[in-house]
């Protein structure tokens, strides 16, 4: 894929991405491509966003404590009976989305800078 249009700082810095905890992972079967519904703490300041993902390739254990990283500043999305707060973030491979994770240092609601 190439790269996408080049933006400058200004537009960039709006973006706020943050440290999150997911704490619940449910089935999604009324989603149109698979995907789990995610619950996330980001702290006191944010509290706890929905989250709808497509990352079947990772079991449900697996993803429940799992430091991630999300944008929280998009608005809300309707996707089938489900509304999806923040974006989670993910490095699309040949194997799936693979989660943009933060290390067991960092608490939920840090700023990604």
């Amino acid at each position: 894929m190439k790269p996408k249009e080049a933006i400058d700082y200004g537009t960039f810095s709006k973006v706020d991405m943050r440290v999150g905890r997911i704490i619940d992972v449910q089935d999604f079967p009324e989603a149109k491509k698979p995907a789990y519904k995610l619950r996330i703490y980001f702290g006191e300041d944010i509290g706890y966003k929905n989250s709808s993902a497509q990352i079947t390739n990772y079991r449900k254990e697996e993803l429940l404590g799992m430091n991630i990283i999300a944008v929280v500043n998009f608005p809300p999305k309707q996707v089938a009976n489900f509304i999806s707060e923040v974006l989670v973030l993910g490095a699309i491979t040949n194997s799936g989305v693979r989660l943009i994770q933060a290390d067991s240092l960092s608490s939920p609601g840090d700023h990604i800078a």
